[in-house]
C-alpha cells in the first residue's frame, strides 16, 4: 500500500467509527484543584505498583486484587455483598472469581442456612495472597505518614473516609 492508499483507507476507518459525543456541563475550569487531582493521580499510580507486579507475575490484575483483598478481609461475604462493594458488573466479577476459584485462591460455597447463598471464602493461598499484596502498600502508607503528629494522621484518615462516596446514578462498571 502506499503512502496515499494509508491515509485513504485510516481515514475511511475513521469516518466509520466516529461517534456522537454526549453533551458536557459547561465548567468553570478556575474552581479544579488540578494540583490535588494530579496528586490522587500520582498516588494511586504508585499505590497500585508494587501489587500491580505480583499480580503480572501470575496473570491476573487489578480487579483480582480487590476480590481478593475484600474476601480475605470478610471471609464468608456472600457475592451479592462482594458485588456492592466494588460497584462492578455481575459478568465482571464472574469472569475474575472463576478464574480465582481455579487458580485456587478463592473457594465459593453455600451458605449453612440458605444453601442458595453463594459464600466465598481466600484458601490459604489466597489469604498468602492479599498478604504479599498488601504488605507493600501498607509499608508505603507508614513511610508516608512517618513523622505525622497522631492528629495529623487521624485527619489524613479522616480526609480518605470523606472522599468515599459513589454518585448512586451511576451504574457498575464493566472491568473490561
Amino acid at each position: 500500500m502506499t503512502g496515499k492508499e494509508t491515509r485513504v483507507a485510516r481515514a475511511s476507518t475513521e469516518k466509520a467509527v466516529k461517534k456522537t459525543l454526549p453533551p458536557m456541563p459547561a465548567v468553570d475550569e478556575a474552581r479544579i484543584d488540578f494540583e490535588t487531582i494530579e496528586l490522587f493521580f500520582f498516588a494511586y499510580r504508585d499505590f497500585i505498583s508494587d501489587p500491580d507486579a505480583i499480580l503480572a507475575k501470575i496473570g491476573m490484575g487489578r480487579a483480582h486484587h480487590r476480590v481478593v483483598y475484600f474476601v480475605s478481609r470478610q471471609p464468608g461475604m456472600m457475592v451479592a455483598d462482594l458485588l456492592d462493594t466494588l460497584q462492578i458488573t455481575k459478568q465482571s466479577l464472574a469472569r475474575v472469581l472463576k478464574q480465582l476459584i481455579e487458580s485456587g485462591y478463592i473457594r465459593q460455597m453455600a451458605g449453612a442456612k440458605d444453601r442458595r447463598e453463594r459464600r466465598l471464602y481466600p484458601t490459604l493461598a489466597g489469604r498468602e495472597l492479599a498478604l504479599a499484596l498488601s504488605e507493600p502498600q501498607s509499608r508505603r502508607i507508614a513511610q508516608a505518614m512517618e513523622g505525622m503528629t497522631p492528629e495529623t494522621s487521624a485527619a489524613v484518615k479522616d480526609f480518605l473516609r470523606r472522599m468515599r462516596g459513589r454518585d448512586e446514578n451511576l451504574e457498575p462498571v464493566d472491568l473490561d
